[in-house]
Order: C-alpha cells, then sequence, then structure tokens
C-alpha cells in the first residue's frame, strides 16, 4: 500500500456500515490522488454466477452523468443514421463504419447498432468482442430506437453486469461530484440493481454494499438508502 492509500484507509472503519450521507462524505475524502478519481459502487449478490438464469445484467441511467463523457458510434440506415446525427452520435455509418472497425479503427467508448444491421457485424465481431465494444440487445445498444439510446449515453446511462464473482461493479461518477449527487446516483444503480433479481435467486439476494475511489479503500454502506 502507498503512503496516500495508508492514511486513507485509516479515516474508515472496517467493522462499519455506514449511512448514504457519511459513506459519500468520507470517499470525498479519501481520494487523494493527483486526477480526479472515479467512484464505484460494488455489490456483492447472493447468486449463483454459474448458473445463466442468475445473471443480473441491465442498465439504468445516472441522474448526474459518471463525470466522462462517451464517444458514441452509431450503425444504422437512411433515417436512423440521420435521427442518430441528431442526437449527437460522434460517428453514424454502416457499411462504411464497418469498414473502418476492420481496419482497427474504434474512435468511440460505445457502439450502438440497428438490428437490420447486426448479421453485417459478423465480419468484425472477433474485434469488438474482446473489447466489450460488441452491440447487445441486454445492454440496449442493439435497438431501432437510436435517438434516445444515443441522448441517454450522453447523458450518463451505465451498463451493470455481475462478474464471476456474483458482484457488479459499476461507476457512479467522480470523486468531485457533490456527495449529494454521488447519492442520487448511487440510489438509482441500487435501486436498478434490486429490481433485476432473477426469479431462481433464493435467499439473501443483496450480500453487500460498498464504494470505493480509483485509488481509495473500500467503505461499506448501509443497504437503507
Amino acid at each position: 500500500m502507498g503512503k496516500k492509500l495508508n492514511e486513507s484507509a485509516k479515516l474508515v472503519d472496517k467493522n462499519k456500515t455506514y449511512s448514504l450521507a457519511e459513506a459519500t462524505e468520507l470517499v470525498k475524502q479519501t481520494a487523494k490522488a493527483k486526477f480526479d478519481e472515479t467512484v464505484e459502487l460494488h455489490i456483492k449478490l447472493g447468486i449463483d454466477p454459474k448458473q445463466s438464469d442468475q445473471i443480473v445484467r441491465g442498465t439504468v441511467l445516472l441522474p448526474n452523468g459518471t463525470g466522462k463523457s462517451k464517444r458514441v458510434a452509431v450503425l444504422a440506415k437512411g433515417e436512423k443514421q440521420k435521427e442518430a446525427s441528431n442526437a449527437g452520435a460522434d460517428s453514424v455509418g454502416s457499411d462504411d463504419l464497418i469498414e473502418e472497425i476492420s481496419k482497427g479503427k474504434l474512435d468511440f467508448d460505445v457502439l450502438v447498432a440497428t438490428p437490420d444491421i447486426m448479421k453485417d457485424l459478423s465480419k468484425v465481431a472477433k474485434i469488438l468482442g474482446p473489447k466489450g465494444l460488441m452491440p447487445n440487445p441486454k445492454s440496449g445498444t442493439v435497438t431501432f430506437d437510436v435517438g434516445q439510446t444515443v441522448t441517454e449515453l450522453k447523458k450518463g446511462r451505465v451498463e451493470y453486469k455481475n462478474d464471476a464473482y456474483g458482484i457488479i461493479h459499476c461507476p457512479v461518477g467522480k470523486a468531485s461530484f457533490d456527495k449529494e449527487k454521488l447519492a442520487e446516483n448511487i440510489r438509482a444503480l441500487f435501486e436498478a440493481v434490486s429490481k433485476a433479481k432473477p426469479s431462481s435467486s433464493k435467499g439473501q439476494y443483496i450480500k453487500s454494499v460498498s464504494i470505493s475511489s480509483t485509488m481509495g479503500p473500500g467503505i461499506y454502506v448501509d443497504q437503507k438508502m
């Protein structure tokens, strides 16, 4: 542990579960890096991640955004291209954009595609897949409603999905955010995950909730938000 992380760790009682107000104030205090650290929410779920019907995945629009602007590319045809451009997409195309991707040009953070163009993406699936950029209906990036999707992604829509250990890790803002804005984002994500409980999951669904900044220690948060 570095000196700054050691100093931050001393501010946090590992045996205590903090209220949301206390936790958001504390996470700002423990973010001591020279850059504006990202604040992440970590939710440990009581699911069996090996069972496909217990995967927890979805999207949520954070009311105050993530503090980072996403570059959004859209694959569409005809009027849908105009709709995407009007909504603020950074790049729009069809065969021409697929050709750029095939050459390794990936000037975007999120790729949105209309359902009718998905068959054409097979030729670049090996490029997009490993980077987590392949459009997927479950993440809301395969849709004919490209205008609203681009708008939401620009405003701060995030995708959440449990990892191999049944834990969700998702950004909820920056350490420079007001603690009230961080709290609003955390509640929005927590409520979305709470509602996404798989019907096949038995027992306690949410085991623990914690937040941390990029370089800071974990802070346990009371689930009564």
